[in-house]
């Protein structure tokens, strides 16, 4: 604003229909964090369960071949801890959710180093 009492706002800065001050970032999208959080909560919970199914297929595979005892039993850890966390994410602790699902990988990797 220049102060004149006849200044258009417009002629000060780029203002497109989104209302952003034409910079082309989406710093002006404010989302519904309900929204935000349930999809939150479905990402948490679906990788929690794709994670524990393939913890217990692969815990189930290693059982009927020739691998030691400890690699079937750490792959199913794992599983175990994956469905925790996708319970704990379909409850709203997606933080705790993350976390769980990465021990629950590193379990299942550690397992595999058995074999």
């Amino acid at each position: 604003m220049s102060g004149r009492g006849d200044s258009d706002p417009t002629e000060i800065q780029d203002v497109d229909d989104t209302g952003d001050a034409g910079d082309g970032g989406d710093a002006g999208d404010v989302g519904d964090p309900g929204e935000d959080a349930r999809r939150a909560r479905w990402a948490a919970a679906g990788t929690g369960v794709l994670l524990a199914l393939v913890g217990l297929a692969a815990a189930v595979l290693r059982a009927h071949g020739t691998a030691p005892t400890l690699v079937p039993a750490a792959y199913a850890l794992g599983a175990a801890v994956c469905a925790l966390a996708a319970f704990l994410g379909s409850r709203g602790r997606t933080r705790r959710a993350l976390w769980l699902m990465v021990v629950g990988a590193m379990v299942m990797a550690l397992g595999d180093q058995f074999d």
